[in-house]
């Protein structure tokens, strides 16, 4: 198993309850993948860098978890497939 990190950029339009509906069902799929999800940091609304579809603003998630190494790989399939997520970053960390 390989430690991992998750960043996630959050369409700040969406609602409470949706966002968490969100976050529930990405570490789903790294449960469902035989992962383990260690930790998920809510950072909430940030200003970002730059504009992104003339959006200034951001939800951002941070999600730490362990997994085998072709589990990134379906959670970038989901992070893409899915309208509310602007922006994500998988990273495998150093143990």
């Amino acid at each position: 198993m390989n430690n991992y990190e998750a960043m996630y950029i959050i369409n700040p339009a969406v609602e409470d309850e949706a966002r968490a509906q969100l976050v529930e069902r990405f570490s789903a799929i790294v449960t469902a993948g035989g992962g383990n999800v260690e930790k998920i940091d809510d950072w909430g609304k940030r200003k970002l860098a730059y504009e992104i579809e003339d959006l200034t603003e951001g939800h951002y998630i941070l999600m730490t978890f362990q997994s085998s190494p072709e589990l990134p790989r379906e959670l970038e399939r989901n992070f893409k497939i899915n309208e509310n997520i602007m922006r994500f970053l998988v990273i495998r960390k150093d143990a």
